[in-house]
Formats: C-alpha cells, structure tokens, sequence
C-alpha cells in the first residue's frame, strides 16, 4: 500500500516538474517576441496625397528636362532664344520680323559692294548682331556661298522701325568676259535658319568671278 502511494507521489513530482518547465519556456518565448516587436518600432504612415523622396526627385528631373528642352534644333523658338543674347538683353530678330532690300552701294567703278537693308518691322526690340548668311545665286540656276570677312561683329540692337545692314563686296569685272551673272542673294539672318531670297540689284557694278573668297560678306551693322 504505501508503495503505490510512493509511486503516486513521485508522478505528481514530475508533472510538476515539467508543467514548470513548459511554464518557463512559454515565458521566455514571449519576453523574445515583446522585445523583437519594441526594436522595430513603430511603423512610419505617409500622409494622404503626398509623395515618396525618390519619386518627387524623379518628377524635378523631369521637369528640367522638359524644360531645358528645345524644339527644332537650330530655327526653333527655344533654340533661338535659348542662345546666348548677342544683342545685349534683345533676343534675336527672326526672318519673318525684318523686312530686307539689296541695293548697290558701290563707292565708285572701281570697288563693287552691295548693301542688304534690314527694318525691323516687329513690335519688340530684337538682336541682328553678328553675320548674315548668304549664297549668290547665277543666272544658270547654281548658287555658291559667299565667305565671312575678317571683321568682329559688334552688338546691333534693332528697336521698332530700326534698319541694320551688311554689305557684300566683290572685285569688278572690267573685262567683260566674266562667266558670274548673279541674279539673286539669298539671306539667312544671324542666328536664324529661315532664308529671304532677294534680287541682285540691277544697276549694280559687274561681278568678276569665279565665286570664291574675292566675295565677301561683312558683319551686320547699324545704318548710319
């Protein structure tokens, strides 16, 4: 008899025992978890409507590019402006705000030099500092480009009503048997792309050709 109330003893022991145990893994178990959960801290909620750092430095690149960017290279309004202002504070005249006349300037038989006039018929104040742009075209159909001389263009400033000018200078034919006849110059003002074709003036001194550096186009200028 007191053998089995031993034996019953001894098994209430170990289930103490290992109630015990299974009670202290549970609450080291917990202590991990608690602490896990605090060195994570809270988690950070975005306002409403805003945006992440990464995606609004996109959205600036963005729109740098958008507006850095021009359209046509070289005739195109933010190509034209977006070059350095010549013209002090004036950006440049466009072909379509000038009106252009060639007329011979010749100062006598012996020099030949033609004169493009160009009025600035537009609202604003505009740039035409620099060169102009010129092919000669012949009476045979072809056109040649007529070299810059070695002149430094110095800012031209056209108000409302102004008129600037250039000049083309050639040698004279005095033998009567030069093969140049032009009949027509063709002008791209400074800094534009945009052509005006004009008639070679009439009562103009004979040009000696071939067309090639003897001709050359001065910078523009304002008219005296």
């Amino acid at each position: 008899m007191r053998s089995n109330t031993t034996a019953r003893n001894a098994r209430r022991r170990s289930f103490r025992v290992a109630a015990a145990v299974l009670t202290a893994a549970a609450a080291l178990t917990l202590t991990a978890c608690n602490g896990d959960a605090e060195s994570a801290g809270p988690a950070e909620t975005a306002p409403a409507g805003s945006s992440s750092s990464s995606g609004s430095s996109g959205g600036a690149q963005g729109s740098d590019t958008k507006d850095k960017g021009g359209s046509e290279a070289g005739g195109g309004q933010d190509a034209t402006d977006g070059a350095a202002k010549g013209g002090g504070k004036s950006k440049f005249c466009r072909t379509s705000d000038l009106i252009m006349e060639a007329v011979d300037s010749s100062p006598d038989q012996e020099v030949g030099e033609v004169t493009v006039q160009m009025t600035n018929k537009g609202a604003k104040t505009c740039s035409a500092t620099g060169f102009a742009g010129v092919d000669l075209k012949d009476i045979d159909g072809t056109s040649a480009p007529v070299d810059r001389g070695g002149e430094q263009p110095r800012i031209t400033d056209l108000k409302p009503g102004d008129t600037a000018t250039f000049s083309i200078s050639y040698e004279v034919d005095f033998s009567g048997d030069s093969l140049a006849s032009p009949t027509n110059i063709i002008v791209t003002p400074p800094n534009e792309t945009h052509s005006v074709t004009l008639e070679w003036p009439a009562d103009a001194l004979k040009l000696a050709g071939p067309y090639d550096d003897k001709i050359q186009v001065h910078p523009v200028g304002i008219a005296n």
